[in-house]
């Protein structure tokens, strides 16, 4: 009897042997060349964070005084305005003011005595203002509103990546003006004293203006 032959068998066990260690090469590599390809970015690195853009700490400082010459260049006595809002809004706006966001922001001035402060807001008695207005002026320690920001008309959304840097830029304005214009006042004790004030103010109702200094002085 033929005795029974193992050599398939054993070819059949080396070709997959080589199949095996060539399908592994191959998977070695891809990983090789991934590795390659891959950029590992440390959190905080410039690659992270992207280019270097609007910076809070930085845009405040930097553009309030540009913000302060404009709404000081182009305010208005605050009698002549509120005259001028009362006759023809629409018409006082487009000749003194600025469209922002459905409303109009304006820019003021006025001398007048300060009242008693109430969450360091002042009611100011102006001279010669038309009767029923209120004339209030804010004094921190928080400063709301985007008043400076939009004062000037030239600050516009589309020169910002997003909402919120837009918005950042308005508490910057407001931060930059703290520093220079109330921190050198004593703003807890201005009650009694007659303050001389330039700002602006969004025209939300006619009757009442809070203002946002740009200038503050006291006599």
């Amino acid at each position: 009897m033929t005795a029974p032959s193992f050599s398939a068998p054993k070819a059949k066990r080396r070709l997959v042997g080589t199949g095996t260690i060539v399908t592994s090469l191959i998977a070695i590599a891809l990983l090789v060349g991934i590795a390659v390809d891959t950029r590992v970015v440390r959190i905080g690195s410039e690659a992270a964070t992207g280019p270097v853009g609007f910076s809070a700490e930085t845009y405040g400082p930097t553009e309030f005084p540009k913000v302060r010459d404009a709404i000081a260049a182009k305010a208005v006595d605050a009698p002549v305005l509120a005259a001028a809002i009362a006759e023809n809004k629409a018409a006082a706006t487009e000749k003194y003011g600025v469209a922002s966001g459905g409303t109009a922001v304006f820019p003021v001035s006025f001398t007048g005595t300060a009242g008693e402060p109430k969450a360091g807001i002042y009611t100011i008695a102006v001279p010669d203002m038309p009767a029923g207005i209120v004339v209030r002026v804010q004094t921190g320690p928080a400063i709301n509103g985007t008043e400076l920001r939009d004062a000037t008309g030239t600050i516009e959304f589309g020169q910002f990546t997003n909402q919120i840097e837009y918005q950042d830029a308005g508490s910057s304005l407001n931060n930059a003006m703290k520093a220079e214009v109330l921190a050198p006042v004593d703003t807890k004790a201005l009650s009694g004293k007659t303050v001389t004030v330039t700002g602006a103010f969004r025209l939300v109702n006619p009757k009442n203006w809070l203002v946002t200094p740009v200038k503050l002085t006291v006599q």
